[in-house]
C-alpha cells in the first residue's frame, strides 16, 4: 500500500513539475524537417493539382482573379458560362458590364471583379496581342493580378516554378515553424530558400491540398494527419483518430472535390455543376 502511494505521489510530482522548454531547432534541422514533410505530402497527394478548371492560360488567369474571397468550387461552377460568352480577351474586353456581372454574381464582389476582368482583358488585347504573358514582371502589371495570381498562372500554365502563398499555405508553413512571417512576399522568399526551384509549384499544391483536407484553420484533424510526427503544432486540433477522421474533407472524407473537370488521376468525385449541389 505504501509503495503504491509513493508511486502515485512520485507520478503526481512528476506531472506537476515544470516542463523543460523544447530544444531550439537549428535552421539546418528545420530545413531537413521541411523537406521531409514535402516528401511525405507527395506520397499522400500524388495527384495534387490546381483546383481551378481551365483549358488555357487565359482561362486560368481569369479563374484565379475570380477566386478572390470565394471558393474554387464556386468559381468552377461559374466559369463555364463565362467562357462560353467571352472565350477570348477581345471578347471579354468588349463585354457589356451588366451582362458579365450577372454571370459572375455567384462569386461575390461581382462589380469589382467585372471591372478587373474587363481591364485585364483590355490590357491583354492592347499590350500583349491577346496572349497571356509568361513573365512575372508582365503579369503583375495587369489589373487585379498580384504575385500570388501570377505564380499560379506561371506554374500551371507555363511550367515556370512559383510558390503560391494563399491563406492555406501561409497558415501551414507557420504551424510547421518554417517561418513566422505574415507578409506573403516574405513567406514566399523564406520558403524559396528552403526548397529547390523544381519543387516550388508542386509544393504549393501539396500544402494547399493538406490545408483544405486535413490541417484546417479552426479545427485541424491532428489525429488523422499523416505528418503528425513532423509537426511542432500537433495537438492544436482533434487528436482522437476516430473524431479526427470525421473532420476530413473532399476526397479524404469521401466527398466531391472542387473541380467539375478534375485530372484523370484524381481519386475523388467531380464537383457538381451550379444549381446541382
Amino acid at each position: 500500500m505504501k509503495a503504491a502511494k509513493a508511486a502515485k505521489a512520485a507520478t503526481t510530482a512528476k506531472a506537476a513539475a515544470p516542463r523543460k522548454a523544447p530544444k531550439a531547432e537549428s535552421h539546418l534541422a528545420m530545413v531537413r524537417r521541411a523537406r521531409r514533410i514535402n516528401r511525405e505530402l507527395a506520397e499522400v497527394y500524388p495527384y495534387a493539382h490546381p483546383e481551378l478548371d481551365f483549358r488555357n492560360p487565359f482561362e486560368l488567369l481569369v479563374a484565379t482573379v475570380l477566386s478572390a474571397q470565394t471558393t474554387d468550387l464556386r468559381v468552377n461552377q461559374t466559369t463555364p458560362a463565362l467562357f462560353a460568352a467571352y472565350p477570348t480577351p477581345e471578347d471579354m474586353a468588349a463585354a457589356v458590364p451588366e451582362e458579365m456581372e450577372e454571370i459572375i454574381r455567384p462569386t461575390g464582389f461581382f462589380r469589382a471583379k467585372t471591372k478587373s476582368l474587363m481591364g485585364l482583358a483590355a490590357a491583354l488585347r492592347d499590350e500583349f496581342g491577346g496572349e497571356v504573358p509568361g513573365r512575372l514582371d508582365d503579369l503583375v502589371k495587369l489589373p487585379g493580378v498580384g504575385r500570388k495570381t501570377a505564380n499560379v498562372v506561371l506554374g500551371n500554365a507555363f511550367g515556370v516554378p512559383g510558390i503560391t502563398v494563399d491563406t492555406h499555405f501561409g497558415r501551414l508553413v507557420r504551424r510547421w515553424k518554417w517561418t513566422d512571417e505574415e507578409d506573403p512576399v516574405k513567406v514566399e522568399a523564406v520558403v524559396a530558400g528552403i526548397f529547390p526551384k523544381s519543387e516550388w509549384t508542386m509544393l504549393s499544391h501539396r500544402v494547399v491540398f493538406h490545408g483544405r483536407r486535413i490541417c484546417h484553420a479552426r479545427k485541424p484533424a491532428c489525429g488523422a494527419c499523416p505528418i503528425a510526427p513532423l509537426c511542432p503544432s500537433y495537438g492544436e486540433g482533434e487528436t482522437d483518430p476516430e473524431k479526427a477522421r470525421k473532420l476530413l474533407k473532399y476526397e479524404m472524407g469521401g466527398y466531391p472535390g472542387q473541380r467539375l473537370s478534375p485530372p484523370a488521376d484524381y481519386p475523388g468525385k467531380p464537383a457538381p455543376a451550379l444549381g446541382a449541389e
